[in-house]
């Protein structure tokens, strides 16, 4: 079966009624977990983006509390499990203020896991990128964010 394009269902959409698109949306919720997740934050919790922010800091810290370092290479594989969920919740907001405020978050916890990060190349590759990739998202807003979250990364360069 060959998907129709975006524009396709589009157009086709606006012909349906409200019964009808409730109907598709609650289907896809029910295939996959990634659209169930959206739909979630898209009704409930994209109104309040600081409570959602507040939210997923939460869950980054308890997973960070979570991993096990007994090596290196169980602590590189939650880590990027950590941080491809991170991305995931990113990506739902849409919003470069999110991107900015959880990869810092992110990152400063990241720094803070014991054993160091500073004994393991990978790790320490991740924590650069993903400290770049906040700071081009910090470059898209506002000047007053800007420094506030400049601020935020200097502390972090400080630890």
């Amino acid at each position: 079966m060959k998907a129709a394009t975006i524009i396709e269902i589009k157009k086709e959409l606006k012909y349906r009624t409200q019964e009808q698109l409730i109907d598709y949306c609650l289907a896809m919720a029910r295939f996959k977990l990634e659209s169930k997740e959206l739909l979630t934050y898209l009704v409930f919790e994209s109104d309040d983006e600081q409570a959602y922010i507040k939210g997923v800091k939460e869950y980054i810290s308890t997973e960070f509390g979570n991993i096990t370092a007994t090596n290196f290479f169980f602590i590189k594989k939650s880590v990027r499990k950590i941080l491809r969920q991170t991305k995931r919740y990113v990506r739902y907001s849409k919003k470069k203020e999110t991107e900015a405020e959880l990869l810092i978050y992110f990152c400063s916890e990241l720094k803070e896991l014991r054993p160091s990060i500073t004994r393991n190349r990978v790790l320490t590759n991740m924590y650069n990128m993903q400290l770049s990739l906040a700071k081009k998202a910090i470059a898209k807003l506002h000047e007053d964010l800007q420094y506030d979250y400049n601020l935020m990364i200097d502390e972090l360069d400080e630890q």
